[in-house]
């Protein structure tokens, strides 16, 4: 599974994103322009000691992307969408993509990918939720489609053991 960022602007949900795609297996892939450095404070406190494991890819702009990952599908996370997220089905490579904080997707990328957009249901009088939360509920719906492959199912208690 992969997660795009297309411009992010916040250097705190993307170390939060960051830190879900490690702990997920998920390769994160940021089109610039970034909002931000990678080597900023508030994006590794975010993300957090796991930043250095984390499968990050950066592009100049989207059609760098496109040319890098011929005929992957695209899910395109946006507010704008007709179909819900839990609407879709998700294969194990797919990538889901979401736009700047302030902005979201640029509408001239979504014409082009109307099949593949989905959005996260919500109020009306909600403009949209915040970006790693979305990136969050999307992602775990795609791995959950795909029957959470690799990812440990049972916890286990640091000093007491679970009655049987």
């Amino acid at each position: 599974m992969n997660v795009v960022l297309h411009q992010p602007e916040i250097p705190g949900n993307t170390g939060n994103i960051g830190r879900t795609c490690v702990a997920t297996g998920t390769g994160l892939h940021l089109i610039e322009p970034l909002g931000f450095r990678l080597d900023e404070k508030s994006l590794k406190r975010a993300g957090m000691d796991y930043w250095p494991l984390l499968d990050v890819n950066r592009y100049m702009n989207f059609g760098e992307f496109v040319k890098r990952h011929p005929g992957a599908r695209i899910w395109m996370a946006t507010t704008k969408a007709r179909r819900s997220y839990t609407e879709v089905s998700y294969g194990p490579d797919d990538f889901i993509m979401f736009g700047r904080e302030s902005a979201g997707i640029p509408e001239e990328i979504l014409v082009e990918y109307e099949e593949t957009c989905i959005r996260i249901p919500m109020l009306e009088t909600i403009r949209s939720l915040n970006l790693s939360n979305a990136v969050a509920i999307v992602l775990y719906e795609a791995l959950r489609q795909n029957g959470f492959r690799g990812l440990t199912r049972e916890g286990r208690l640091h000093r007491l053991e679970w009655k049987e």
